[in-house]
């Protein structure tokens, strides 16, 4: 296992030669790592949506100054919301990471932070959140509150539920009404059924990252969508990525404007979630990561065709 490191203290599912272990101070690495900000594919899947909502937002309105706040914005939230989300979730999960091969090593089973210091940096990366919200107008203030409670419940929802990926859609793209509603002082029918589409698309990525782990999940009763597919998750998964791309086209629709540019995107974005079902092998750990990885680029094809159509 420690070949897939560079450094003795490093974590190992993190990334080779991530920028935490190549360049970050040694005393703040642990709290890093602890926000994963050693794998930053996390971060980009949280604020994908929130630039999706920017275009829509453009694309049935039109384009503004502040707009351009709004997405550095969604960046540094992004950045830091996920931080504190993934230190929530090792707080709750700490006694099964301990148990799991591919997560003793992170912070807190491992023993480099206490759960004190632990619950002290997710208060402090929820402090500079509430910041960076307060200037994105009242209606996206609202939205930023509710999802505090979808955050809270994610990290519990593999205890109760097969559809654990459900929950965390839900929280993951709930950016895509709230940066609308920056642009847009409310919320429109285009980002909620953008969300949904979302929550589709987080259903089919998580499910074939989930597939690293469904051994050790199945040992210690962790349940995911991984676990109840098994080898039929190829086929539903086609189904999954079908039904984000009719959600989100829908939302195209209902924003009007410079449709064919936008579709030109979301035809993109099919293709490459087609390309990824291509190349899913269910018992391939490092494949099924590489995939999971490479939905940055999915949602990176799609928010610069929606840009393009909102400032057309």
């Amino acid at each position: 296992m420690q070949s897939r490191t560079e450094r003795p203290d490093a974590v190992i599912d993190a990334p080779k030669g991530n920028w935490v272990d190549r360049y970050a101070p040694e005393r703040w690495r642990p709290w890093l790592r602890l926000s994963r900000a050693d794998r930053p594919i996390g971060t980009w899947l949280l604020l994908l949506p929130c630039w999706w909502g920017v275009g829509l937002a453009m694309m049935y309105d039109a384009p503004r100054l502040f707009d351009l706040w709004i997405v550095i914005a969604c960046a540094i939230g992004a950045f830091v919301m996920r931080g504190a989300g993934c230190t929530w979730n090792d707080i709750t999960d700490r006694d099964i990471d301990a148990q799991v091969a591919r997560t003793r090593s992170r912070p807190l089973p491992s023993g480099a932070i206490s759960l004190r210091g632990a619950y002290l940096w997710l208060l402090a990366q929820g402090l500079i959140g509430l910041a960076i919200l307060l200037t994105l107008g009242p209606a996206a203030i609202w939205m930023g509150v509710i999802s505090l409670a979808l955050v809270a419940i994610y990290p519990f929802a593999k205890r109760f539920t097969w559809w654990p990926q459900i929950f965390l859609g839900l929280a993951f793209n709930w950016g895509v009404m709230l940066a609308y509603a920056a642009h847009a002082g409310q919320v429109d029918l285009a980002p909620v059924v953008a969300w949904l589409g979302g929550i589709a698309w987080t259903i089919f990525y998580d499910t074939i990252y989930a597939h690293q782990d469904v051994e050790d999940d199945a040992l210690i009763g962790v349940k995911s969508t991984a676990r109840l597919f098994g080898r039929n998750s190829p086929r539903y998964l086609a189904r999954i990525a079908m039904l984000a791309v009719a959600l989100l086209g829908l939302a195209i629709l209902l924003s009007h404007r410079n449709l064919l540019i936008a579709a030109i995107g979301l035809a993109g974005f099919a293709a490459h979630l087609a390309w990824q079902l291509k190349n899913f092998k269910p018992d391939h750990g490092d494949s099924c990561l590489r995939l999971f990885r490479s939905n940055r680029d999915a949602g990176l094809i799609l928010a610069l065709f929606l840009a393009l159509a909102g400032l057309s």
